[in-house]
């Protein structure tokens, strides 16, 4: 069950959070990363378990509070804002092969906006937040 859940962290990662992915495997901790992620839920695994809650259920109950901390992606929302507000660049990013390169650098430059705005799933919606990391994309572009 656990090996299954790494699995299953690891492609969240991938999808959700290449920017924390790339990090941790170049500081060779993404395998200690992911164990512990998975043996800190010890308990709610063993009360899963216990219930004889079906597998499916059980892996979804578990990735959900896996994820919990990691939610929202700033690398899905710099992504969608790109793709969405500045299309020609974002094309031209993707087909150069450079985007994820280019995001992780994104995310960086807005690192004290979203501090700002306490990036969270309660003010990723905020349009002056939006308009704040759109501001530092187009200097970002510019230069």
């Amino acid at each position: 069950m656990k090996t299954q859940l790494i699995r299953q962290l690891h492609n969240y990662l991938l999808q959700n959070h290449t920017d924390l992915l790339i990090a941790l495997q170049e500081e060779h901790r993404l395998e200690p990363y992911l164990r512990q992620k998975v043996d800190s839920l010890g308990d709610l695994l063993a009360q899963l378990q216990e219930e004889k809650r079906p597998l499916y259920v059980i892996e979804a109950l578990c990735l959900e509070e896996l994820t919990r901390d990691l939610r929202p992606s700033r690398f899905n929302y710099m992504r969608e804002l790109l793709e969405t507000e500045f299309e020609k660049p974002y094309q031209r990013l993707r087909d150069s092969g450079i985007l994820t390169y280019e995001l992780i650098n994104l995310i960086g430059a807005c690192e004290p906006i979203f501090e700002v705005f306490a990036f969270g799933e309660e003010t990723e919606d905020s349009d002056q937040l939006k308009h704040a990391v759109m501001g530092m994309i187009a200097e970002y572009l510019e230069s």
